[in-house]
């Protein structure tokens, strides 16, 4: 299965964006959770960033895979990170991780391409 994982996170951000128009205050209030989620404190925002793809595998999100496999490629992961970060998914989420994992290899190869 081929996902155009770049195409899927330039097609969800006009969705997010009327989101956040919306519902100013609500959306407003996860935006400043996200930020404050993923400042580098503790651990660094690379290392945030590969938990919440990690996250978004076990909970089979396809947006959560594309938004945080392009913040992991932005941040400067690298593919064995990926890999690392996909093995704990699977690890915790079994058989559906191990599918979603795939894709989230697929969506940050593509990701780091660019």
């Amino acid at each position: 299965m081929y996902k155009d994982w770049p195409q899927l996170a330039k097609e969800l951000s006009p969705t997010m964006a009327e989101g956040r128009k919306s519902l100013p205050d609500a959306w407003g209030a996860f935006a400043n959770l996200a930020k404050a989620a993923t400042a580098p404190s503790a651990l660094d925002t690379k290392t945030k960033e590969l938990i919440a793809l990690a996250i978004g595998i076990a909970v089979r999100c396809d947006g959560c895979l594309a938004f945080h496999a392009k913040a992991v490629a932005q941040h400067g992961g690298t593919r064995a990170e990926v890999l690392d970060t996909i093995a704990m998914a699977i690890y915790m989420g079994g058989g559906p991780s191990a599918i979603y994992g795939a894709q989230a290899l697929e969506a940050f190869d593509q990701f780091a391409a660019r």
